[in-house]
């Protein structure tokens, strides 16, 4: 069951171009409805475009970029799937430190589909168990990572999933580290906004 998420703020990580529409914008619900404050970075910080599988779907205003995000600013940590999405985050430095910075300091994570490839670019998944779509998990295991075919696999702060589908099970699992681990960016009062 969900908990409440009590104003806590979860960074979407997303490319400029190529993230899986319904991975983004399903998480980014749930995490409103909880109580949460979604925030959309995206490389540059401009116009992101969401894919339908292959197909261009809508734009979305990032909140900022890479360049202006600081990770401890945020609660949580939500990456979307979609091939090209991924790909261009694990190729670019500053994703990959993002990325890093909420493992280091053990603030959940949540993967879903091919999201994982910046993990693995990462390298924060030595040890760790998670699932992915299923052409990932070579990639997975080369990182010293463990695979699994489930619906949605939670290792310490990791939550992840497959694919779309697997959409319901992966936010109520988001959704239950994100409130367990609470608020710990910052003390009441001190978060500032812009």
């Amino acid at each position: 069951m969900a908990r409440e998420l009590n104003g806590q703020t979860i960074a979407f990580l997303v490319a400029d171009e190529g993230v899986e529409e319904v991975e983004m914008t399903e998480p980014w619900k749930a995490v409103e409805e909880a109580g949460g404050t979604p925030e959309l970075i995206s490389q540059e910080g401009g116009s992101v475009q969401a894919f339908n599988h292959l197909d261009k779907s809508k734009t979305y205003d990032a909140d900022r970029g890479l360049d202006d995000a600081d990770p401890s600013r945020y609660d949580g940590l939500v990456l979307p799937g979609g091939v090209a999405n991924p790909d261009m985050l694990r190729a670019d430095p500053r994703a990959v430190e993002f990325v890093k910075a909420f493992f280091t300091d053990e603030r959940p994570v949540a993967a879903i589909c091919h999201g994982p490839w910046t993990l693995v670019e990462a390298d924060v998944l030595k040890g760790r168990t998670m699932t992915s779509w299923p052409s990932l998990q070579t990639d997975i295991r080369n990182a010293g990572g463990t695979w699994v075919d489930e619906t949605v696999h939670v290792d310490g702060v990791l939550v992840s999933s497959r694919k779309p589908d697997d959409l319901p099970a992966f936010c109520e699992q988001m959704l239950e580290q994100f409130a367990a681990h609470g608020s710990r960016t910052a003390s009441p009062g001190s978060r500032s906004g812009g």
